[in-house]
């Protein structure tokens, strides 16, 4: 369960995040809202990224502040742009790094990589360059790495912006499907609108809490 009390984030005499008390439970969450509206600083807080400048920010119990380490290994973090976190040369290789920071024995490391990479669609690459790979097929890699480590919570910080329509879709089925409980910062009404609970920020605020099908709904009557 992730659960923020009172979390405030400032930037020194500059409110970035207003103090916001909520309890995240459900299997997916949106955050929805304009640039500047504070999503990516909540999705940030989640893995310690950021820290609250006050009040406290807790994964199944666990403070970021105190509990770094362990948070980030519930707490799987997608970037924007996928070769912000993509490090290794190959698909192959840049999985089997996950999994060997997952604990997974070396001797079946490799088929466990392949297996993954196949499940979506990156089998005949996975030996390739990454920098072969298309923007939909990067951000298909970074996701899947970040799941090979097994988190408990899956935050994502815009990961369709950078896509065209149809891989946007495929990331966003990648991400639905996955049984860690996502949590997702985007301009895409139509992922959020899928996922079962949204927040709505504005100005660094809570404006909307409910059913994702309606705040959605009414942000877009609204934006």
């Amino acid at each position: 369960m992730i659960r923020l009390v009172e979390a405030e984030v400032r930037a020194g005499e500059r409110v970035v995040l207003h103090p916001l008390s909520v309890e995240l439970t459900e299997p997916s969450v949106a955050l929805v809202g304009p640039n500047g509206s504070g999503k990516s600083t909540l999705l940030r807080l989640l893995n310690g990224l950021v820290l609250p400048s006050a009040g406290t920010v807790e994964v199944d119990g666990l403070q970021p502040e105190h509990a770094l380490a362990a948070v980030r290994r519930r707490v799987g973090f997608v970037f924007p742009d996928p070769d912000a976190q993509v490090v290794m040369p190959t698909p192959l290789e840049d999985v089997v790094l996950s999994l060997r920071r997952a604990g997974v024995p070396r001797r079946e490391r490799e088929a466990l990589a392949r297996r993954l990479l196949a499940e979506q669609g990156l089998a005949e690459g996975a030996d390739a360059e990454v920098r072969r790979l298309s923007s939909g097929q990067r951000q298909l890699l970074a996701l899947t790495a970040v799941l090979a480590t097994g988190p408990a919570v899956l935050a994502c910080d815009e990961p369709t912006t950078l896509l065209d329509l149809r891989n946007a879709r495929r990331v966003a089925e990648v991400l639905l499907r996955s049984s860690a409980q996502l949590v997702v910062a985007t301009h895409d009404l139509d992922l959020a609108a899928r996922t079962r609970r949204a927040l709505w920020l504005d100005g660094g605020r809570l404006v909307a809490d409910g059913p994702a099908a309606d705040v959605v709904a009414a942000y877009r009557a609204g934006a």
